[in-house]
Formats: structure tokens, sequence, C-alpha cells
């Protein structure tokens, strides 16, 4: 049986309110504005007199995809995920099931109407294809509105990326975590000429897992393992992307707290996405997505890239050059775990993840682990290799922090981080030299190129065309390394390393030819950052 929601919290009416056939939200007293998912304010005017309100259960489908990969037992393929704007407030949305009809027939723009499924005393809504006419849902791209500096001098100019390490990468190493994020470590710390006497800060993402004890390569297991007493440590997940942690360690060394931080990720192929039919009930934002089989970053990304597709007109061909260009890029780099050439129509008919991803516009899941270190930059100078330079960070929320409440055009929570990036320097896209966009999937790349400004809205399908532009030698060659779409999964950790070491001229066969400007992304959903990089000049 999938897992099923509480009913005993706030949002317990939702879930129970089906029994009528009747589908309700929240509305405020104040300004009349519908709110979902349950919350205790009001989000236009602030107010706390939140109240039940009947709504009629019409909607339209303003995104889609159909699963026919079976991610677990409870949810046999093929099913419909969907996101249902409703009627009465297209800002209100649910994630949901579209059922009635044929699941190759839905699409973007469809007509539904609630009906509901009984599981136990929960009521599931879920929608099938309505008579009326559905009521066009405007989305537009988001409109970001920077925050000034609050400094003339920036912190990052305050420090530099001078190490970096790679544990060894592969399916089912049959290692532990803590045993990968300890190679990788050393190996940073040679790479940057230090001791592990030198490091005083410790920043590991997303942190430990568990109680005290070693752990799974997070702040406690390391300190232990490598004997550090750090004067600063953070282990969190809600920073700026995978790499907020070094965006955090930059923080702290330039606040004058540590000299050099040691900043690390682990990923393991063991810690993959399940559903466990014994579980207790679900609250909190898993109860929205995860009782109708949305229950992997693979769901949640295309039901954006269906927007998308059906917003701009562009076909699955634009996230297959993306594909087809990791795979050029890979064959220069002897670390990538899938080297083999990918022709267009290879792309094509491979099987089908979830629309409209199919096998190769997902990473490759993997064992290994990524250190980075951040050093002061009156230190860096006088280590093994010259310093790489951060030019400016990205990091300012834009929109709702919600996998269905906010932009549904691109990926959530870039257009904010990428114009607070380019707030915060005098470069601009065109002197960037070499692009690491983070890639968990193709549409991620993707929507980095749209709201960093490599192309416009909406123009991303044709700048990637024929994978000539974002390919070895092309005006802006995006992911050397091959990305997670083929040297592995790394937590967009893989991107920083490959960024510092082309700007130090280190990359060998895949270098390109006078680096020195680099853009390094992460952030695969909610949240997100970016980096600018340069060569110390």
């Amino acid at each position: 049986m999938a897992p099923l929601p509480r009913t005993d919290g706030p949002s317990g009416f939702f879930w129970t309110s089906g029994s009528d056939g009747t589908l309700r939200v929240l509305r405020c007293d104040g300004c009349t504005r519908l709110v979902h998912p349950s919350a205790e304010f009001c989000p236009d005017c602030g107010a706390g007199d939140l109240a039940i309100a009947c709504v009629s259960g019409q909607g339209s489908v303003i995104a889609c995809t159909l699963d026919r990969h079976e991610f677990s037992p409870e949810f046999p393929p093929p099913y419909v995920v969907a996101v249902v704007a409703l009627a009465e407030d297209p800002r209100v949305r649910l994630t949901t099931n579209i059922v009635g009809c044929p699941p190759e027939e839905v699409a973007v723009g469809l007509a539904v109407q609630a009906r509901f499924v009984q599981k136990d005393e929960v009521w599931l809504p879920v929608f099938e294809p309505s008579a009326e006419p559905a009521p066009p849902v405007k989305l537009q791209a988001p409109s970001v509105v920077v925050r000034p500096p609050a400094r003339v001098d920036r912190f990052e100019h305050r420090v530099a990326l001078t190490g970096v390490g790679r544990s060894e990468f592969g399916r089912r190493l049959a290692r532990t975590p803590l045993s990968l994020s300890v190679e990788a470590c050393r190996t940073a710390i040679a790479d940057a000429g230090l001791t592990a006497a030198d490091i005083d800060g410790i920043c590991a993402y997303p942190g430990t897992v568990g109680l005290p004890g070693v752990s799974e390569g997070g702040v406690r297991g390391l300190e232990q393992a490598l004997a550090l007493h750090p004067s600063w440590h953070c282990g969190a997940a809600e920073v700026p992307g995978q790499a907020g942690t070094v965006i955090a360690a930059m923080l702290a060394v330039a606040a004058g707290l540590c000299r050099h931080v040691l900043c690390v990720t682990a990923v393991s192929t063991t810690a993959v996405p399940r559903l466990d039919a014994t579980r207790d009930r679900i609250g909190g934002e898993g109860q929205w997505r995860l009782p109708f089989g949305a229950i992997t970053p693979a769901h949640w990304i295309a039901l954006y890239a269906s927007q998308y597709m059906a917003r701009y007109g562009v076909d699955r061909e634009a996230l297959g050059w993306l594909a087809i260009s990791a795979r050029r890029h890979a064959a220069r780099n002897p670390a990538a775990l899938n080297r083999t050439a990918l022709d267009m129509d290879s792309y094509l008919a491979a099987r089908t993840i979830t629309t409209p991803f199919g096998l190769f516009d997902c990473d490759i899941p993997c064992d290994g682990a990524v250190a980075v270190i951040v050093s002061a930059a009156d230190a860096a100078g006088d280590l093994r290799h010259s310093p790489v330079r951060v030019e400016a960070v990205g990091t300012q929320l834009a929109e709702p922090q919600s996998w269905d409440q906010g932009t549904m055009t691109h990926q959530p929570n870039l257009f904010g981080p990428a114009a607070h990036l380019w707030s915060r320097t005098n470069l601009r896209p065109t002197d960037v030299d070499v692009a690491l966009l983070y890639d968990g999937f193709t549409f991620n790349a993707l929507s980095w190129l749209e709201a960093l400004g490599f192309c416009g809205v909406g123009e991303a399908g044709d700048f990637v065309a024929g994978a000539t532009r974002i390919g070895p030698g092309g005006e802006l060659p995006l992911n050397p390394h091959g990305g997670q779409l083929t040297a592995g999964r790394s937590n967009g950790f893989d991107h920083l390393v490959e960024a510092v070491l082309q700007l130090q001229g280190r990359a060998g066969a895949r270098q390109v030819p006078g680096a020195e400007v680099a853009v390094a992304t992460s952030g695969g959903g909610i949240p997100a950052g970016c980096l600018l990089l340069t060569t110390d000049h």
C-alpha cells in the first residue's frame, strides 16, 4: 500500500474532505486568496485568519509526466503524475494523478475535474478529463528584483579555491561513504600542498546522518577519521544548492573564523529513493507528492520539463543534444563512467524513465566523494597551485521554495541566484569561457543556460542544437568533464573541481584553451546557487 498522509494535523481537513465529493483548500478571510498547501499565514497579506473553503474541483493540467519505470512496487507503471492548477485561482496547484483516460492522452492544457479515491480514512484527490473547457493559465518566467550588495567590498575576494580531490568513483563499490570522503579529503589536502594540521574548518553536504558516532561522511565522521579539531564546522542541506556548503565556508574564511576549510560531499548507490509500505503516515512536504507516486527528482523535474516544452514548442531533441554533448566531452575524460559515443537515434530509442526523460537524460548513480578546499586569499599564493579566485556568488531566493506552487516554466529557483550573481560583478555572460552547469537531468542544464543569460528565455533549444556551441571547441564548452550525465552523480561538486582544473590549466586532453572565467552551478531543484570563478590575475 502506498504511503498515506496524516489526518491528525493542520492538513487533515484536506485529506478527509473528499468523503462528500468536495475539494477543499484554505481561504484567507482578509484578502480572499486561496492558499495551498496548508499554511498558517496568507502569502499575500500575511494574515493568519485562514478558513476552510470549498472549491469546484475543476482545473487545468499545467505539467505532466508519464512514468514507465518502476521506482516502487507501490506504483506499477504506467501512471501519470500531473500538476493541476485550480480554475478558481491558477496559483493554487495540486500534484496529483490523472485517471479515467489512456495515459498517453494526458497533455498540458487538458481540462480536468477532481474525483476521490478512498484509502482508509484518506480521500486522495485525483483528476479525470472534464467536458468543461479549461481556463487559460498564464505562466511567466520569474522576474527577479535583485537586492543591491550590502557592502562595496566583496567577501568573495577574500578567499580562493586552493585544492580539489576525488575519491574512487564507480557503481556499487562496496565502500562506505566515510571511506570515500576520507580519500577525497586527503587528496584535496595534498593537492593544495597542505597538511591535515592546516585544516581548521570542515563543511559537509548534507552533513552527518544519524546521532553521534562515525557516520556517512559528515562533520562528525570526518573530524574523527582525519583527527581534525576545526575552529568552525557546518553540515546542512538548506544552503544555496549542494555547493552552498562551499559558499558557507567562504563566509567563514572571509570573517576570519578559519584559514583553510575542507568542503566535502559523498554519494552512494545505497541511498536510492524507496517507499516503505510499513512506514508511518507522512506529513511535511512529502505528503503532497508521495501518495501520488511522485517519489523521485526524476518525477519532479520532468514535470517542469513538460511545461517548458509545451510552452516553447521544444521537442526532445533539445534534451538529446545535451546528452550527446556530454558523451563527446566524456571521451576526453578517463575518469568518466560512461565514455561511449551517443547519437540522436540512440538517444531517442532509449527506454523511457518518466516522460520526457529517457535513460540518457538522467545522471549516473554511483559511489564516490569530492572535496574542495577554501582558503584565505592571503594564504593562497603560498600553496601548491595557482589559486582560483571567486569573482561572485549567486544565492538570492526569488520565488517560492516549492515543487509546484512557484514557477513551472523552468527548473525552480534558478533565476534568483543567476540574477544575483551578475549583480555582484562587472563581468557578463559573454566573458565566460567554460560553463559547469548542474546536470542531474538534461533539463537542469537547459534551464541554467537561460537563467544565466547565455541565451534568451525559450531559446535554449536552438542554442544547443547540434551540440556545436556547447561541445568541445564550441563557444561555450558545457561540462568538459562530461558532467553528472557521464562522470557520475556528485551533488554538483565535480563541476567545481572541473572549474578549478580548467582555470589552473590542469584539465589535460579536455582543457579549454585560455580558460580564464568559469561559472559553476549547483542545485537540481530547490534551492540552488552559482559561483563565478576566475584565474589568479
